[in-house]
């Protein structure tokens, strides 16, 4: 019993450097292991055990110690650029800054950053080239209608499906995902997972440089990291489709994409699925399953109500957000005409004044 008392006072004596003190694991700056305590017998004073620096809590916890990880937040400073301004010609970069941390979350998402040459893009992609016309404001209506029904019911991954081919499903997710994209404060990712078709870097004008995408990250051929590019000037993250395969309801069925959609969970507030056509595979009814909401476009003058009303009772109505109409070609009324012709460029001023017979001029 004495000897065992010596011990335990020369133990408090020494201060543990004879390796009994309990050693914690953390990270230097360079991302190196090391540890809690120093010694400082390797360097400094060399006096065995003086200089040992203190650590505080926060040096062990990954909230505050994480190597190498530059944190940016999603703030809309990028919806005050002009298109095509951040990189020219649409170039990549891999930058320290294209580092997605969600909040709460420790951990981090790397992956490129890819300037949107406006003159590349599909005419019909209004929220990029024609970001003030009513036609997208028809759009905001749409991104506020899916953030009150999302939050209400407390949904983040929402797939944009539709009946039929050229209905503009593709189109809508990819409007809608550009909108939300820019609200204060929100991340969101937009998935083509049309892999039978995937065509929205197509629309982009960016398909030679992001040849794979989800496909190969579903078959184990790449990460996340790989894949997903972070689009500006508008902050939105898009994992492309990739090649194209047959596979894809196998595929998609399995617990690999559940586990990829739970990932994804982490980084994002919003989490927009590009399906292919609900009434032609049965991808979009898998897809649905997995995710927490649907949306249905559908288009003016071609689509069957009677389709639309079948496919709607084959879903589960909990998880329908609404039905989008597309392609509606109605004529604009004076109140719409004069919104594009004074708003699209507020600085040219008010339209000129329509003049009476005989009205001189001003």
């Amino acid at each position: 019993m004495g000897r065992v008392y010596e011990a335990l006072k020369r133990a408090s004596v020494t201060g543990g450097d004879n390796g009994s003190a309990r050693r914690r694991p953390t990270e230097d700056t360079n991302g190196r292991k090391g540890d809690a305590l120093r010694e400082s017998a390797s360097g400094g004073n060399g006096h065995g055990h003086e200089g040992v620096s203190e650590k505080h809590p926060w040096d062990y916890s990954p909230l505050f110690n994480r190597a190498g990880a530059v944190s940016v937040s999603a703030s809309t400073a990028h919806t005050e650029a002009t298109i095509g301004s951040a990189l020219p010609e649409g170039v990549a970069t891999r930058a320290a800054g294209a580092t997605l941390d969600a909040a709460g979350s420790t951990r981090a998402l790397r992956c490129v950053s890819q300037d949107i040459n406006v003159a590349r893009v599909e005419p019909h992609l209004v929220a990029i080239t024609q970001p003030r016309s009513a036609y997208c404001e028809e759009l905001r209506s749409l991104r506020t209608h899916v953030i009150h029904l999302t939050q209400r019911k407390k949904m983040k991954s929402v797939v944009v499906t539709s009946t039929g081919a050229s209905e503009g499903k593709s189109l809508t997710a990819l409007n809608l995902a550009w909108l939300l994209a820019q609200t204060d404060g929100v991340r969101c990712l937009l998935i083509d997972s049309d892999l039978r078709q995937p065509c929205i870097t197509d629309y982009l004008g960016i398909e030679e440089e992001y040849p794979i995408g989800l496909s190969e990250v579903m078959g184990g051929e790449a990460t996340l990291e790989e894949t997903v590019v972070r689009l500006e000037p508008s902050g939105l993250y898009l994992l492309p489709g990739g090649a194209a395969r047959d596979d894809v309801a196998e595929l998609l069925s399995g617990p690999k994409f559940s586990s990829l959609l739970a990932e994804v969970r982490d980084y994002f507030d919003y989490i927009i699925i590009d399906a292919p056509p609900l009434g032609l595979f049965t991808d979009a009814t898998v897809l649905i399953n997995r995710a927490d909401g649907a949306l249905m476009v559908v288009r003016a003058g071609k689509t069957r109500y009677a389709l639309v009303d079948r496919l709607l009772n084959t879903l589960p109505r909990s998880r329908m957000l609404g039905v989008v109409l597309n392609r509606n070609h109605e004529q604009l009324t004076e109140s719409d005409y004069y919104y594009n012709r004074r708003y699209r460029r507020p600085e040219a001023g008010a339209p000129e004044e329509r003049k009476e017979e005989g009205q001189p001029a001003a």
